[in-house]
C-alpha cells in the first residue's frame, strides 16, 4: 500500500487559486485526457479548475529524470502507456507535480504557461478500455435485490466466498456528460404468452466505483493479494446503467447481457492510489461470516485494504432544470460497504490465470448502504417500483424517465487530511430511438 509523504501534507497549498477548495486541491492531482480547440488529445493533470498539459511539461525541462518518463508516457491520446509503467514513475511524477504547483515554488511563472482553464478543453475518456468487468461487491445491494426475488433466501450461498462478477461491454463505456439513450429490449410480463421488443420501462442507475488496471499480468500467472494494489492505476466513479425489465427476462441462465451493455458512464479523472492513501482503512467482516480463502486474505490486506469514500446520487428532472431547481440528493452511501475489496477483485479475477491489461476497467457493482436512503439504485429505493420516491417539485419516480439527469459524486474525508473528490459522473437520458 502507498505510504504517506510530503504530497499529503495538509499544511501545504497550491498557488493555483481555484485549488483552494473543492474536489481537486494540491493533494489530489488526478490524471485525465483533454483536447483543446486546435490540439490533439493528450494527458493532463487537474488542479482546481485548471488542467496542466503533460505533453508540454515533458518538453519543458522542468522535470527530473525519474518523473520525465511518466510525463512522456502521458503525452498521448490515452493514458494506457502511463498505466503500464506502474507506481514508481507515477509516484515520481506526482511528487514533481506537487513541487511545481505548491505555493512558493520558483517555477510558478513557467508552469502557469502550461495551464489551461477547464472550460477551454474537452475532457475525454482517459484510456482505451480493452475489457470491462463489473463485480457485485456491495453486500447490501446484493441482499436488497435478492430480497425482491427471493424473500426467504436473498443472499446466494456463494456470495461470502468469492467476488462475483460478469464480463461487461467495453465499447459502450462513455465519459461523463455523454447522453444515454433509452434502450430497447425484449420485455415479457408475467401473464403474456410471448415477449415483445420495446423500450425499457425500468431504466435504472447503479452507484459504483471504477478501478483502472495499471500493469497487467501474463496469461496463466495469477496476481497475489499483496501484489494486487500494484496493478491498480487509479479509481473513478461508474454508473452501470441497467434496464431492469430486460434483465429480468434475459438473465437466466447466463446472467446480464443487453440489459447492461447499452451504456456505462464514468467520471473522467483517474484518482490515483497515492491520492487515496490517507483514506485507506482496515478490511472487516462480521465474525460469524466465513474467513476468505487464503488466496484472498493476508494480514497486510486486512490492515489497509479498505477505502473510505463518501458516495452520492443526485437527480434533476427536465422540469426541475427548467425551473432552476438544484439537483436532489436521493442516496448517500460509502465504499466502506464493499464486502470484497478492489485488491480481492483483482486477485480473484486473475486466480484462474486470466490476464489483465493496462486500461482494463473493473466496476465494484452497486455500493448500497444498510439504511434507508443509502440504496445505490432506484430498484432498491423504490422497492422494485412499488414505493415511488417523491422529488421536491412533486414529481415521482420509480425508475429513470426521459430527460432525467443522474449525477454521481464522491469525496474522501478524514480528520488531519485534506479532502479530495472525484468530480462529476453525469448523464442525461434521451428518449428511445424509433426502432427500424
Amino acid at each position: 500500500m502507498t505510504t504517506l509523504d510530503f504530497t499529503h501534507d495538509p499544511r501545504l497549498r497550491s498557488w493555483v487559486t481555484s485549488a483552494g477548495s473543492g474536489d481537486f486541491p494540491l493533494q489530489n492531482l488526478p490524471f485525465g485526457v483533454a483536447a483543446g480547440a486546435a490540439g490533439e488529445p493528450h494527458g493532463v493533470v487537474r488542479i482546481g479548475d485548471m488542467v496542466l498539459d503533460l505533453r508540454a511539461l515533458a518538453e519543458s525541462g522542468l522535470l527530473a529524470a525519474e518523473a520525465r518518463p511518466a510525463a512522456e508516457a502521458a503525452a498521448y491520446e490515452t493514458l494506457n502507456t502511463l498505466f503500464a509503467l506502474g507506481s514508481g514513475p507515477r509516484i515520481a511524477l506526482r511528487r514533481a507535480l506537487h513541487s511545481l504547483l505548491v505555493a512558493g515554488t520558483p517555477h510558478q511563472q513557467a508552469v502557469a504557461k502550461l495551464l489551461t482553464p477547464l472550460t477551454e478543453v474537452d475532457v475525454l475518456l482517459p484510456a482505451r478500455i480493452g475489457d470491462y468487468t463489473d463485480f457485485y461487491v456491495g453486500i447490501h445491494h446484493a441482499r436488497n435485490i435478492g430480497a425482491l426475488f427471493r424473500p426467504d433466501n436473498p443472499l446466494l450461498p456463494n456470495y461470502k466466498w468469492l467476488p462475483i462478477g460478469y464480463h461487461g461491454r467495453a465499447s459502450s463505456v462513455r465519459v461523463s456528460g455523454t447522453p444515454v439513450t433509452r434502450p430497447h429490449g425484449q420485455l415479457k410480463v408475467a401473464d403474456a404468452s410471448a415477449p415483445v421488443l420495446a423500450p425499457t420501462r425500468r431504466l435504472d442507475f447503479e452507484l459504483e466505483l471504477g478501478v483502472w488496471i495499471g500493469p497487467g499480468n501474463a496469461l496463466g500467472e495469477p496476481v497475489s493479494i499483496d501484489e494486487a494494489d500494484s496493478h491498480v492505476a487509479g479509481y473513478c466513479l461508474l454508473n452501470d446503467w441497467s434496464a431492469r425489465d430486460v434483465q429480468a427476462w434475459e438473465y437466466q441462465p447466463l446472467g446480464p447481457f443487453l440489459a447492461k451493455s447499452f451504456g456505462t458512464t464514468i467520471s473522467p479523472w483517474v484518482i490515483t492510489p497515492e491520492a487515496l492513501a490517507p483514506f485507506r482503512i482496515p478490511v472487516t467482516r462480521p465474525a460469524e461470516d466465513p474467513a476468505p480463502l487464503p488466496y484472498l486474505d493476508s494480514p497486510r490486506h486486512r490492515a489497509h485494504g479498505g477505502l473510505d469514500i463518501e458516495l452520492q446520487v443526485l437527480i434533476t428532472t427536465a422540469q426541475m432544470r427548467a425551473a432552476g431547481h438544484p439537483p436532489h440528493l436521493v442516496s448517500r452511501s460509502s465504499s466502506r460497504h464493499m464486502y470484497w475489496s478492489d485488491a480481492q477483485m483483482v486477485t480473484h479475477h486473475t486466480s484462474n490465470g486470466c490476464d489483465l491489461h493496462p486500461g482494463d476497467l473493473l466496476g465494484t457493482g452497486t455500493l448500497s448502504g444498510p439504511t434507508a436512503g443509502s440504496e445505490g439504485s432506484l430498484m432498491e429505493l423504490s422497492h422494485g417500483g412499488n414505493n415511488p420516491i417523491t422529488l421536491p417539485n412533486g414529481e415521482i419516480r420509480t425508475f429513470v424517465e426521459d430527460g432525467d439527469e443522474v449525477l454521481l459524486t464522491a469525496g474522501a474525508r478524514r480528520p488531519g487530511a485534506v479532502s479530495i473528490g472525484f468530480g462529476d459522473c453525469v448523464a442525461v437520458v434521451q428518449p428511445a430511438i424509433t426502432y427500424p
